[in-house]
Order: structure tokens, then sequence, then C-alpha cells
């Protein structure tokens, strides 16, 4: 089992920036791609970011946040980033953590995910 706890949310003006984070536990995250992906209210949920956990360190990035989001990890920590900048308030929603077991090939379907976590908001004001 690997457990994810998201934090770095809250509330933010257009145009900055936030920095979220996910802790993981119960097994390193080594064989896992990651991925940011957001669920906006009325809305359905939509990729935003992945990662390989791999030496290639393979990204992907949906085109609504390439350029203004960034994907990072840091092993020693079993912990994945996603930094967020220039803001818009269609960026606001509830930003979830998960982890694929194996390659990063389809991250970008959360249906092949099998571990998230319970989410953090983000409301962007204009």
């Amino acid at each position: 089992q690997v457990q994810l706890v998201e934090s770095g949310g809250g509330l933010v003006q257009a145009g900055g920036s936030l920095t979220l984070s996910c802790a993981a536990s119960g097994r390193t995250l080594n064989s896992y791609a990651m991925g940011w992906f957001r669920q906006a209210p009325g809305k359905e949920r939509e990729f935003v970011a992945a990662k390989s956990w791999s030496g290639g360190s393979t990204t992907y990035y949906a085109d609504s946040v390439k350029g203004r989001f960034t994907i990072s990890r840091d092993n020693a920590k079993n912990t994945v980033y996603l930094q967020m900048n220039s803001l818009k308030p269609e960026d606001t929603a509830v930003y979830y953590c998960a982890a694929k077991y194996g390659s990063s090939r389809q991250a970008t379907a959360g249906d092949k995910y099998d571990y998230w976590g319970q989410g953090t908001q983000v409301t962007v004001s204009s």
C-alpha cells in the first residue's frame, strides 16, 4: 500500500504562485510514475502533469498548464512537487496526487493509477 498526502494548497491571486507537495509513505516510489490531477466544481477530473520515477525522468503536461507548471520529485524524501506559476482563476480546483505502478505509459489516464491522495484545494482569485 502507498499512502499519499498532499499539502500546499490555498488562496492566491491571479498571477501568483503555489507549490504543492505530495508525500508518500508505505513504499518507496522508485517503481511508480507520479501524477497530478485536478477537479473543479461541476467538472470532471482532468490530468495536469505526470513524471516517471525512472532514471529517464519522462514528464507530461496538460496543454493548459504547459510552461506554467513544473512537476518534480525528491527521491530521498519520497515526495513529488507541483510548482504552479502564473496562476489563473481557471486553475481553481482540488488537486490530487496519484501513483501508478510501473512505467509512465498512459500516465495521463487517471484510471491507470493505483493510489490517490485526499486532495488539496487551490483557489485563484481574479
